[in-house]
């Protein structure tokens, strides 16, 4: 087995006030194994401990409020309860010398009531529901989506104010930041697009009306915990839950990257779904994204050690992120570090309760010992 560890890969980054151990990063990935009244469980903090070799930690996609709680069992962090379950995870990842940020997640319309907690709303920017997709609830399976309310100029600034909130309870979990989920066809990326947000008003219609709720919550967010602590993930040309490709789409992002770079965003995470079927993001649109926005980039989308680490010396990008081979190898870094073999994802149990296909894992010591 090849021990190979000099590499960009595994050296040092600075990002902001946090220097980090090397440059790999844990993907957001759902994986429901929170309470269905939305609490983080022990063994989320035993699994998040588990992958603190990392560089750096982006939790699950977290609800900033009831309303943003769409799918089932995923975690929030809009009450005091989660904040203190949320203490747990953070004390857990920061005593192996981890860094963790939590990404804000609100679901918009792909939500289902009843995934969510009583009287919360399903809203949207616009009343478009998207057609195409099915939601799973505990209680009676496979449901359609309902059509969401379409969000008045009251209900956008509750959500932001719900966003900023959301953050300082991030703060006060213990968490290094937060990174705000403007991709995968959610709330802040219904608003960029037109197939999910037909509105009339300042919201909605040219670029820079359907980009200002993402500036808008971007800025407020980083006004409050400070900018060192925010950063954004997106999907260029991800076409995801429904969210359909615009025309003015490399208009849009490069108008959008230089406005979170002007407001001194710490990272914009790219995020390139084209390993699941959907159009590849152009390098040239990576490239435009890096040089408006200026700060760091993390780049994710079917990375494997070779492909990061050209990317990484060419420029493109500041840190790679890894998903699925997170998933089933809780010491990745290690194993990429060695070039050695990755355990394989079991994809029955990415979403189900308990601790089977979740903490279960063998390390590597563990398969060479058996």
């Amino acid at each position: 087995m090849m021990n190979n560890t000099k590499s960009i890969l595994f050296e040092n980054y600075q990002l902001g006030n946090l220097t980090l151990s090397n440059r790999t990063v844990m993907s957001p990935m759902t994986r429901s194994r929170a309470t269905a009244d939305h609490i983080p469980t022990d063994i989320m903090a035993e699994y998040y401990a588990q992958r603190s070799a990392a560089g750096l930690i982006i939790t699950e996609g977290t609800a900033p409020s009831p309303n943003g709680t769409g799918y089932p069992r995923i975690p929030g962090i809009y009450n005091n309860v989660q904040v203190r379950a949320w203490n747990k995870v953070t004390d857990a990842v920061h005593a192996k010398g981890g860094k963790i940020f939590v990404q804000l997640m609100h679901t918009g319309r792909i939500s289902h009531p009843l995934n969510m907690p009583e009287n919360s709303e399903v809203l949207a920017p616009s009343a478009i529901p998207a057609g195409g997709t099915k939601m799973y609830t505990d209680q009676k399976g496979e449901k359609e989506l309902p059509t969401p309310k379409a969000m008045t100029r009251e209900d956008i600034q509750t959500t932001i104010d719900e966003f900023v909130k959301a953050s300082e309870n991030a703060v006060e979990a213990g968490f290094d930041g937060v990174e705000l989920h403007g991709a995968n066809g959610y709330l802040l990326e219904q608003f960029l697009f037109p197939g999910a947000n037909n509105r009339d008003d300042e919201y909605g219609g040219s670029i820079e009306n359907r980009a200002r709720y993402v500036l808008e919550v971007a800025k407020k967010t980083a006004n409050a915990i400070g900018k060192d602590k925010v950063g954004i993930r997106l999907s260029p040309f991800g076409a995801f839950n429904e969210v359909t490709a615009a025309e003015d789409e490399a208009e849009l992002y490069n108008y959008l990257s230089s406005e979170l770079g002007k407001a001194g965003l710490l990272y914009i995470h790219i995020v390139d779904h084209s390993g699941m079927g959907t159009p590849e993001v152009p390098r040239s649109i990576k490239k435009s994204i890096r040089d408006n926005f200026g700060g760091t980039i993390i780049l994710s989308g079917g990375y494997d050690r070779e492909k990061a680490e050209k990317d990484l010396e060419e420029g493109l990008g500041h840190l790679v992120a890894y998903g699925k081979p997170f998933l089933a190898n809780p010491d990745l870094v290690e194993r990429l570090k060695k070039n050695a073999p990755l355990n394989n994802p079991d994809f029955k149990t990415l979403y189900t309760p308990g601790e089977k296909g979740y903490t279960d894992y063998p390390r590597l010591e563990e398969v060479g010992q058996a």
